[in-house]
């Protein structure tokens, strides 16, 4: 008879054989944590039965485990604590993955969420981190010049100043032959070496009948151990000791000798002819390529002992000497030397080593300039070297910091004025237990993730931007080498990176900061308000936004105005038409020299393009040599005089459009080869004043003293700029020289230009079959020295325009949010017969009374940072009241555009339709 009782003995066999294996589930029980073991475990129990009636138990107890497997991952696992202390529902930490996860997830949801102000930050942020980058990449490549020297800390350029009756005459870098070996000599424990150097313009070097034209300084030997330029093949120590050897840059190397595998060893003790010098010169080296932030740059290297002994130049002067000035010096001081403390040593120096009172009637002073200040900081006449603007450099960067720090700007704004409608969110989260810190770990997050999908579409950004960048500076930038040691400043990646993970973290913690602040119970009874103290910061940081607009926006209307005025101010020369044609280097520079000068100028003007040819001893848009010692004969002897001269054929006058006001111009019979035979000249209006003469007519006849001996003055021309405004007018005296040696002008005509060139190259051929034909149209040379002014103005209105949207994208967005926050205020003004026109103007005025704010504060700024930019011209504009008004209208409008389009959506919505929550 069946009873009740229950079983005890084993399980039934058949019933055990039903169930999921044991070892899974107690691998299960073994690392799941207990408040999750428990549907889990019964989910996958449930699933396991139903498998057993589809599939079969084997199959079936085959899932199960490798069910159990997916379990085993950090999301499900127990924590390490002791069994008896293990409590139910474990405390994560805010920095649990869970609950990053969870922050991460509710970081999208509001960015997907708030779509508009989500869009406005991130386009808004991007266009500015893509625009502080391109303006960065310019500013480290620019102060990177020169770092990549080992010693660059210890090297100095010798500049000077002459005075003469105590009158600056000259601010140049070139100096006296004798100035490095003297400085040794009388500083011995302060100057550890030096190296002369000289540059003179591209040289032809012929090698098995192959031409190549390259660029050359002469050097000492010590030069290489001076500067990091790495030989590649020859000994550092003796490569330029010895009169006419050379070294060659790798590429030069490479285009001479078609150099394979680098094997630069194989070509040293090669010699190679240079321009028509009568002896060859030795190969002993090969440098590798020069960087391209060096300010010293040259294709080849020749011994500075070739200029005076060799046979080549006979340049005596150019061994010590205290009179040509023709030179360039660079000392490099031992350890821990100040270079102030040798420089206040250079006045007695001058004084034991120049007699320039006696001599030229003058005093000079020398300077030290460090190395680093080469590139930016260079004012000097006469320079050799690649040289920018330091202050164009530094206002850039500022630019960056302005781009950048206004996108940060409105992610604060918009983040903070936002804090309403996020104000039931935090109160609910703090009432379920939220800690402040989890908060403001919550908005830094997100913050972070805004800021790094900013960065990808800045990349983006770059990658379609860059190219064009690069063309419009002119410069081989791109976001690698801004991290690249040997084109950029030392640790600047290092400090760029700082700086924008503390933007980041500060741009997001003021707004996580006003968020976690709110008191869960005034949010919840619907008591919260924005605080006066929190609109203040808002308005403030409006203000900041439209002050620096204004300010770039002054800047480039003033910057644009002095280029116009430079360009259409009458110069008294004019070089639209011109060729200049390269002066021939090889032909012989004998007596017949200005015969055949004269044949070849009478072949070239029978080309029918070809209206007029003149030649000029010197490239127009250069500096012209200068005298010391002018003296008006008649007039006080004791009185010297400086001024330019310039060798010019007869032809000058009427290619350049230059006015002659007295006398008359040069004829055939002023030219001689012999150069003591000359005696006649031409000056200009400057230095006929300086002689004493109040009219043009009335130099005409007299004498002046020049190079020792007198010369007739002829003829008065007008004053003429050939150097551009950033100059004054120098005295000038032209003088009746030219040779087949000398640079070529040449007015064409617009019309069939491409045969005229070909037809001026074919005679240059004819004439000069071993010389390389090349040429540079006048005008666009002479604008180079305004390159940096053009590249500023540009970068200017660029950047203002870039800036004036990111400020935009901040306003409009703000606007947004304070309509929609007014939304109910508009729609009882409509009811109560208020027009589109009143209620635009109401939500208007307030964004507009900032921006007159702004141009308050910008104007005193603008005007002090301008005049100082001014005050590098000699001929200048004058500031005007109008550039501020125009400026300030400008910003003004496109920020009334920007609140009017919300402003006049909001007044046009139905009042229906605002109230209907009421």
């Amino acid at each position: 008879m069946a009873t009740n009782q229950e079983q005890t003995g084993p399980p039934d066999r058949r019933t055990s054989a039903r169930q999921p294996p044991r070892w899974a589930d107690r691998l299960l029980e073994r690392f799941v944590s207990p408040y999750l073991l428990e549907d889990v475990q019964g989910d996958l129990q449930e699933i396991f039965h139903k498998r057993v009636a589809q599939v079969g138990i084997a199959q079936a107890r085959r899932e199960y485990g490798w069910a159990v497997l997916h379990y085993l991952n950090p999301f499900f696992a127990k924590p390490h604590y002791r069994t008896n202390n293990l409590p139910k529902y474990p405390q994560f930490s805010s920095l649990h993955p869970i609950m990053i996860r969870n922050y991460l997830k509710i970081a999208w949801r509001n960015l997907a969420k708030n779509r508009v102000f989500s869009l406005i930050n991130i386009f808004g942020l991007a266009i500015g981190m893509t625009t502080c980058l391109l303006i960065l990449e310019v500013v480290s490549f620019q102060l990177s010049f020169d770092t990549f020297h080992t010693n660059a800390n210890h090297i100095y350029r010798v500049v000077n100043d002459r005075y003469q009756q105590g009158k600056l005459i000259q601010h140049g870098t070139i100096t006296y032959s004798g100035v490095g070996k003297a400085m040794k000599d009388d500083f011995p424990d302060e100057v550890l070496t030096h190296s002369r150097v000289v540059k003179w313009g591209d040289m032809v070097l012929d090698v098995n009948n192959t031409k190549h034209k390259a660029s050359k300084i002469a050097v000492d030997n010590s030069f290489l151990s001076m500067f990091s330029f790495p030989l590649l093949a020859g000994d550092k120590k003796s490569v330029l000791v010895a009169p006419n050897t050379i070294v060659l840059t790798e590429r030069l190397a490479k285009r001479m000798f078609g150099i394979k595998n680098n094997d630069y060893q194989s070509i040293l003790g090669k010699t190679v002819k240079i321009d028509n010098s009568p002896n060859p010169y030795k190969l002993t080296g090969v440098c590798s390529d020069i960087p391209e932030n060096s300010h010293l740059d040259f294709d080849f290297l020749m011994s500075y002992s070739s200029l005076y002994s060799g046979g080549n130049f006979n340049y005596k002067e150019a061994d010590y000497n205290f009179t040509d000035s023709d030179f360039w010096h660079y000392i490099q001081l031992k350890p821990n030397i100040d270079y102030r403390a040798v420089q206040a040593k250079l006045d007695a120096f001058s004084k034991r080593h120049f007699q320039g009172n006696a001599v030229s009637g003058s005093d000079e002073k020398f300077y030290l300039q460090p190395l680093s200040e080469v590139h930016l900081y260079s004012d000097f006449e006469y320079e050799i070297g690649k040289v920018a603007n330091g202050q164009m450099v530094w206002g850039l960067f500022a630019i960056a910091v302005f781009m950048i720090v206004i996108a940060w700007i409105n992610y604060v704004n918009l983040s903070t004025a936002k804090a309403v409608e996020r104000a039931k969110e935090v109160g609910i989260r703090k009432v379920a237990g939220s800690q402040r810190g989890q908060l403001i770990r919550q908005f830094l997050i997100e913050s972070f993730g805004l800021n790094l999908i900013a960065l990808i579409l800045t990349l983006l950004f770059l990658a379609v931007s860059q190219t064009g960048f690069n063309r419009l500076t002119n410069l081989p930038l791109s976001l690698a080498n801004l991290f690249n040691q040997s084109l950029t400043i030392p640790y600047f990646p290092f400090y760029l990176l700082l700086a924008f993970g503390l933007g980041v973290v500060l741009s997001g913690y003021y707004p996580a900061f006003i968020l976690s602040s709110f008191q869960p119970l005034a949010v919840l009874k619907g008591k919260f308000m924005t605080t006066t103290k929190g609109i203040t910061v808002r308005k403030s940081l409006v203000v900041f936004q439209f002050t620096a607009t204004i300010f770039l926006l002054f800047a480039s209307i003033v910057m644009f105005r002095q280029l116009k005025f430079m360009s259409e101010k009458d110069l008294g020369i004019h070089f639209s038409q011109i060729l200049s044609v390269t002066a021939p280097s090889l032909a012989s520079n004998d007596s017949s020299r200005v015969i055949r000068a004269e044949t070849f100028k009478q072949s070239l003007k029978q080309i029918g393009g070809v209206m007029e040819v003149a030649y000029t001893d010197r490239e127009i848009g250069g500096d012209m040599a200068r005298t010391f010692d002018v003296q008006n004969v008649g007039g006080d002897k004791n009185t010297k005089l400086t001024m330019r001269h310039f060798g010019v054929s007869r032809e000058f006058l009427s290619v350049y459009q230059v006015k002659l006001l007295a006398g008359r111009n040069f004829v055939f019979t002023d030219y001689n080869y012999k150069f003591d035979l000359l005696h006649n000249v031409i000056l200009n209006q400057k230095a006929i004043k300086q002689l004493g003469y109040s009219k043009p007519d009335d130099a005409i006849g007299k004498q002046l003293k020049l190079f020792g001996r007198n010369w007739d003055i002829v003829g008065v021309v007008d004053n003429f700029h050939q150097k551009g405004l950033r100059s004054a007018v120098d005295p000038l005296i032209l003088i009746p020289t030219y040779s087949t040696s000398f640079p070529i002008s040449v007015k064409v005509e617009t019309q069939n230009l491409e045969a005229t060139l070909a037809a001026i190259k074919s005679v240059y051929k004819s004439f000069f079959p071993q010389d390389i034909f090349g040429y540079a149209f006048v005008d666009e040379r002479f604008n180079q020295q305004y390159n940096n002014d053009q590249l500023l103005g540009e970068a200017l209105l660029l950047f203002s325009g870039l800036l004036i949207f990111v400020a935009c994208l901040g306003l409009f967005g703000l606007s947004f949010f304070v309509i929609n926050q007014r939304t109910k205020e508009i729609g009882v003004r409509k009811v109560l017969g208020a027009s589109v026109m009143s209620i635009t103007a109401l939500v208007s005025k307030d964004f507009l009374k900032l921006v007159v704010i702004a141009m308050v504060i910008a104007t005193p700024i603008g005007w002090y940072t301008m005049r100082r930019w001014l005050n590098d011209f000699a001929y200048k504009i004058d500031i005007e009241w109008w550039m501020f008004g125009l400026a300030g209208l400008l910003a003004m409008g496109i920020a009334l555009l920007t609140v009017s389009f919300q402003s006049i959506k909001a007044a046009l919505l139905n009042p229906v339709k605002s109230l209907r929550t009421e």
